[in-house]
């Protein structure tokens, strides 16, 4: 016979953490949104900090981005069309369709070629948290 241990609520189990918050469901598509010039090139923010998910999702075009960072945002890159290449600090890679780029905080990052691209950005309010290097 399996003794059960009563389950204790964690001290902190009624504040409310951002990552864990319950948003309402999204669904989205790029032709819903007018893009705008950005750090990276024509944006479409498909989740943006407003919607108050646990991270933001950015359909980019990418052709010839600014050197930048971010201070408290990590990015994803997926690239979904397109061939190029993108420099993080001393580093230069090649992408093309289905790359995978993780960008952590603090990394001087940017993109150039023809690429379109999601961009899953996390925390959420990545576009304060853009610093231009050029």
């Amino acid at each position: 016979m399996a003794c059960r241990v009563p389950r204790l609520a964690h001290p902190t189990a009624n504040l409310i953490d951002p990552m864990n918050a319950t948003a309402n469901v999204l669904v989205r598509h790029p032709s819903e949104f007018k893009p705008w010039v950005e750090t990276c090139g024509l944006i479409r923010p498909l989740i943006a900090a407003s919607d108050e998910a646990a991270a933001e999702v950015h359909h980019l075009e990418i052709t010839n981005a600014k050197l930048h960072y971010h201070e408290r945002t990590d990015e994803i890159y997926y690239v979904i069309g397109g061939q190029g290449r993108m420099r993080l600090d001393d580093r230069e890679v090649e992408l093309k369709e289905g790359s995978v780029v993780y960008v952590p905080r603090g990394v001087k990052h940017r993109a150039w070629g023809d690429l379109k691209v999601l961009v899953v950005c996390i925390p959420r309010g990545v576009l304060d948290d853009v610093h231009e290097l050029e």
